[in-house]
């Protein structure tokens, strides 16, 4: 059985959602001794950048890691599909490019959103032939050994453990990021660390108020652009830190050393998984609160204690006093600490499972032979 050469097809809807999950995916097959050569299609080279400063977004193509990156533009260059062509998000390769899969008798793969709803697990990895006679396959990430999986390198949790295991990394990490000394020194102490990263209509101002009533005092950072609303700077025992875009290795190390992380969409929720801290999610906002469904069934699969639940369910509301309710009782020492507990026997629980980069490429290789 030979090695499979892979393209992805990535169109940025959300800014960042869409290219992290693709971005930390080719370059995990890129890696692996089991694929040939890996090629991204990215629309967006800009929003990509904000993400992977390495990237020249003026450049037609790059080789990062190992992954040649090509610009998707409304004219792409006329390249020979791969042995494996995989769309994701369902985001339609160009005409022209699906002509050329029909000669190359490329596998054709729609990797779809990540989502913990029962059904998801009939559907995964179902055939569908194309009238064209183009074999197509449907990839469902998820929580369970019946789907692909979750993004998981092979190292990352001991990379975690020995980088919170190095608290020097963290103060540097925190200067890198502009905070003021004194407010690194706080958080090398017992200031509470929270990274907010949400949608502009998460009840921030509720966090902001729970975490002002606490007890212990907190220091917030927020991305550059999030939540545009929530005013930065002091409130009372609460420094809010507007923080600059890090590339994804500074993301996933953020969330490590945060004691709490409030994170959106669907490649910050696993990173914030691996992480195996307190977490708040906000999902994706759809058309007749169809999100809520795909919160619940989330919920449904975690460990988490209903009091976690309820919150959850409103940072994902309109109602900033409940959330504020909520939080202070979440943050009460025996609730903070059965949600520690609970986040870290996920974290392991969920490592136990295969990864979506492997599921991927041991399907892949059932089906293609160089």
């Amino acid at each position: 059985m030979g090695r499979p050469s892979i393209d992805i097809f990535c169109r940025v809807i959300d800014n960042f959602g869409d290219i992290g999950v693709c971005w930390r995916l080719a370059r995990q097959l890129a890696r692996s001794p089991d694929v040939k050569a890996v090629r991204l299609w990215v629309d967006d080279l800009h929003s990509f950048a904000r993400i992977e400063p390495r990237l020249d977004c003026v450049a037609p193509a790059a080789v990062i890691e190992g992954v040649t990156i090509v610009h998707w533009a409304p004219s792409p260059p006329d390249l020979a599909p791969h042995d494996v062509v995989v769309e994701a998000f369902a985001c339609d390769p160009p005409p022209g490019y699906i002509q050329r899969m029909i000669k190359q008798k490329s596998l054709w793969i729609n990797l779809e959103y990540l989502s913990a709803e029962p059904w998801v697990e009939s559907c995964h990895a179902l055939p569908s032939l194309q009238a064209n006679g183009l074999q197509k396959a449907f990839f469902f990430p998820g929580f369970t050994a019946a789907t692909g999986g979750l993004l998981r390198e092979p190292d990352l949790l001991p990379e975690r453990d020995d980088w919170i295991a190095r608290p020097a990394l963290r103060g540097q990490l925190l200067r890198d990021i502009g905070l003021p000394a004194k407010h690194v020194e706080a958080l090398l102490g017992n200031t509470r660390q929270v990274l907010l990263f949400a949608y502009p209509q998460a009840p921030a101002a509720g966090l902001l108020q729970a975490l002002a009533d606490d007890a212990t005092p907190s220091v917030v950072l927020v991305p550059a652009g999030v939540c545009p609303d929530l005013p930065r700077g002091q409130h009372r025992s609460v420094y809010v830190h507007d923080m600059p875009f890090t590339d994804q290795a500074g993301f996933d190390r953020l969330l490590w050393s945060s004691d709490l992380n409030c994170v959106r969409g669907e490649d910050s929720l696993v990173r914030a998984l691996w992480a195996g801290k307190p977490m708040l999610w906000h999902i994706y906002p759809q058309d007749d609160n169809a999100h809520l469904i795909k919160l619940d069934a989330w919920l449904a699969q975690s460990p988490f204690q209903p009091l976690t639940g309820e919150l959850m369910r409103a940072w994902n509301g309109p109602d900033s006093l409940g959330c504020t309710a909520l939080l202070s009782n979440a943050l009460a020492p025996t609730h903070w600490a059965e949600w520690q507990a609970a986040s870290a026997a996920w974290s392991r629980q969920l490592a136990k499972l295969p990864d979506l980069a492997s599921t991927l490429i041991d399907f892949c290789l059932e089906r293609v032979t160089e």
